[in-house]
C-alpha cells in the first residue's frame, strides 16, 4: 500500500522503508555522520532490533550469516571514511557468494562534498566494482525509491549485495513526500525465480537418459534456492550419485544412500573423487565449477558431457565445453527436469549404473579412513578428534560456522550435517579470517532457536576476538572452538609443499584464548589430551551461555588434511 508520510525526514524514511521491507535486524558500529540515522532507530517504533558490533567488518559478516540462514536479506550499517572501508570487506564476500546484504554507510554532508571534509570518500567509486547494485543518494526526495531499487536489485537473478550511500545532511532533511512501501517480495530471495527453457529441459534430460552414470555436483545454488527436494526425487528417480562443492553442503543429508560428499581440491578426498572420474556425464547445479571443486578442471576431465543449470549464464562454459546449458532458478529447472526425466524414464539407456552402491562405497571408505586418525590419542590432537566429536554431538538442527583455514577442509570432508539445507556456513568467495565467529553471531539472531557452532583457527581468532564483548552483551548462546595451532596452517602447508620448506613470516606466539574469552565473561575450556576431547566440548554445549573451547591441535602442515593440492 502507498502510504504519505508528510513528517519524516531523511533518516526516518531510511527507517521506515526498511520496517516495510520485514527487516527485523540491523548490524552496525555507530559514527559521527550516523547520528541521525542513529537519533531515528532510538526515536520511532519500528520492531527493528540494532546490533551494536566492534568493528563494521564484522557487521557486514554478522548479516551475511544471518541472511544465509534466514533467507532474507541481512543489513549492516557504518559511518563514512574508515567506516565505509572498513565494512567493504564482509560485502564482497556476500555478493561472490550469492547472499543478499545491504550495506547503508552514512557519508559526509552533500553541501560539504569537495571542501575537503573529514572522512570524505568516494563511497559511489568505491563500491561500484564490488556490489551488484550501489548509489550515493544526493536528495532526500531519493530515498523509497533508492531503497526499493535495491531490494528488488538483491533478491531478483542471482542474490547480492547493495550500498547505499546516506549524506548526513540528507538524512536530517524533511522527506514531505515520501512514499514508503514495498514490493513484499523483495524482503526475501530469491525472488521472482526465472523458469527454465522447456526444449533445454527437454535436451537434458535425453542428454542424463542417454547416460549410464550421470552424477550430479551441487553448489550453494541449490541451497539458496531450496532446490533439495527437488534434487532428492531426479536423484532417487535416476539412482544417480550426488556430490557437492563446500557451499553446495547440505543439497542433501549427508547420510541420503546417493550423497558422496565434497568433491575438489578443498574437501574432497580419494574416495569422492573416483566416483566423479567414474561419470560419464556431469550436471552441474547452481555452481561455477571453479578451480576448487574441479580440481583445476582436472575433475572431471575436459571431454566429459556436461549439463550446466545456473541462474548466472556467465558461469556456464567458462570452463567447460557445455552440451545443455539452462540458465534458470535450481529449483524450478531440477522441478522441470526431474518431470521430464520421470516422463521418458522409460528409455532409459540399459546397463545404467548403481549409484547407490558408489556413494555407499566412496562414504564407507572416506569414513573407515576418518576413523581411525579421530581415534588417535597421539598429541597435539588430531583435528579429526573434534569433527568426530561433533559428528556425535551435535543436534540434527545445529548450525557449523567454519572460517577458511584449519576447519574447513575437516568440516567439508567429514563433518556429518544430519538433515538437508543450509547448516554449515563458510566463506569460500575470498576466504578471508575472522569470519566464522562473526558470522556465527548473525546467524544465531536469524534462527535463535538452534545450537550454533563457531570453528576458527587461532590466525582468525586474532582477526575478531573483540566480538566477544558483542557475543556476552546480548548473551548470545555461541559455542566456538578454537584450533590452536600457533600458525596461519594454510600458508606455512603451502611453503611444506611448494617452496622447500621455507617457511618464513607464518608462525606466531601461543595464545590462551581460554583465558582471552573468560576475561571477556564467556565460558572457557582448554583441552590438549585427545581422550578429554569429547567429554569437553560435551561440557560447552551443555552451557548455559556462551562457550569456547581451545583445542591445543596439530599444525595443519602436519596432519593428513583432506587437501590434494596446496597453493604452490
Amino acid at each position: 500500500m502507498d502510504t504519505t508520510h508528510n513528517q519524516l525526514s531523511g533518516a526516518e524514511a531510511v527507517v521506515r522503508m526498511l520496517e516495510a521491507h520485514g527487516v527485523t535486524h540491523v548490524f552496525g558500529l555507530c559514527g559521527d555522520t550516523s547520528l541521525p540515522l542513529y537519533d531515528a532507530l532510538a526515536r520511532l517504533d519500528h520492531g527493528i532490533t540494532h546490533v551494536l558490533t566492534r568493528d563494521e567488518r564484522s557487521a557486514a559478516y554478522m548479516a551475511d550469516g544471518y541472511a544465509r540462514v534466514t533467507g532474507k536479506v541481512g543489513v549492516c550499517e557504518g559511518p563514512s571514511g574508515g567506516g565505509a572501508t572498513y565494512i567493504l570487506p564482509g560485502l564482497v564476500e556476500s555478493n561472490e557468494s550469492s547472499v543478499p546484504v545491504l550495506a547503508i554507510t552514512t557519508d559526509v554532508p552533500v553541501s560539504a562534498r569537495g571542501h575537503f571534509p573529514l572522512t570524505e570518500l568516494d563511497q559511489t567509486t568505491l563500491y561500484r566494482p564490488l556490489t551488484k547494485w550501489n548509489k550515493v543518494i544526493d536528495t532526500v526526495g531519493e530515498i523509497p525509491q533508492t531503497m526499493r531499487t535495491a531490494f528488488r536489485a538483491m533478491t531478483t537473478g542471482k542474490p547480492g549485495t547493495a550500498h547505499i550511500g546516506l549524506p548526513y545532511d540528507v538524512q536530517k532533511q524533511p522527506a514531505p513526500d515520501a512514499k514508503i512501501w514495498a514490493q513484499p517480495e523483495h524482503g526475501r530471495y530469491p525472488a521472482w525465480r526465472p523458469g527454465a527453457n522447456p526444449a533445454e529441459i527437454e535436451r537434458a534430460a535425453q542428454a542424463i537418459l542417454s547416460a549410464k552414470l550421470p552424477v550430479f555436483v551441487c553448489g550453494g545454488g541449490v541451497v539458496i534456492s531450496g532446490a533439495e527436494g527437488a534434487l532428492a526425487v531426479l536423484a532417487e528417480s535416476l539412482n544417480a550419485p550426488v556430490c557437492t562443492t563446500i557451499s553446495g553442503q547440505g543439497s542433501l543429508s549427508d547420510d541420503h544412500p546417493l550423497m558422496v560428499g565434497v568433491v575438489g581440491a578443498n574437501g574432497g578426498v580419494v574416495q569422492t573423487r573416483e566416483v566423479l572420474s567414474k561419470a560419464d556425464l556431469v550436471v552441474f547445479i547452481g555452481c561455477r565449477a571453479g578451480s576448487t571443486s574441479t580440481e583445476h578442471r582436472t575433475v572431471p576431465g575436459p571431454d566429459v558431457p556436461v549439463v550446466h543449470i545456473d541462474i548466472d549464464p556467465m558461469v556456464i562454459s567458462c570452463n567447460y565445453q557445455t552440451d545443455v546449458a539452462i540458465v534458470a532458478d535450481a529449483r524450478l529447472a531440477l522441478e522441470a527436469l526431474g518431470e521430464a526425466v520421470a516422463a521418458s524414464l522409460g528409455s532409459r539407456v540399459a546397463g545404467a549404473g548403481d549409484g547407490a552402491a558408489l556413494a555407499g562405497q566412496a562414504r564407507d571408505g572416506k569414513r573407515a579412513a576418518f576413523a581411525a586418525l579421530a581415534a588417535s590419542r597421539e598429541t597435539p590432537v588430531k583435528p579429526e578428534a573434534v569433527i568426530d566429536a561433533l559428528n556425535t554431538l551435535l543436534p540434527e538442527d545445529a548450525i557449523v560456522v567454519a572460517d577458511p583455514g584449519t576447519p574447513c577442509p575437516y568440516v567439508s570432508a567429514h563433518y556429518r550435517q544430519k538433515r538437508a539445507g543450509r547448516q554449515v556456513i563458510t566463506n569460500r568467495a575470498q576466504g578471508a579470517l575472522g569470519y566464522s565467529m562473526s558470522a556465527a553471531v548473525g546467524a544465531w539472531f536469524g534462527r535463535p532457536d538452534a545450537t550454533v557452532l563457531s570453528l576458527m583457527g587461532d590466525g582468525s581468532f586474532g582477526f575478531t576476538v573483540g566480538e566477544l564483548e558483542t557475543i556476552r552483551r546480548f548473551n548470545v548462546p555461541l559455542k566456538m572452538i578454537v584450533f590452536s595451532n600457533s600458525v596461519f596452517g594454510w600458508i606455512k602447508a603451502s611453503q611444506k609443499a611448494g617452496y622447500e620448506e621455507r617457511y618464513f613470516s607464518v608462525d606466531f606466539n601461543r595464545t590462551d584464548h581460554a583465558a582471552v574469552a573468560r576475561a571477556f565473561g564467556v565460558e572457557a575450556w582448554t583441552v590438549d589430551d585427545p581422550a578429554k576431547v569429547e567429554e569437553t566440548i560435551r561440557a560447552a554445549l551443555a552451557h548455559d551461555g556462551p562457550a569456547l573451547v581451545d583445542v591445543i591441535c596439530q599444525p595443519l602442515q602436519d596432519t593428513a588434511a583432506p587437501v590434494s593440492q596446496w597453493m604452490g
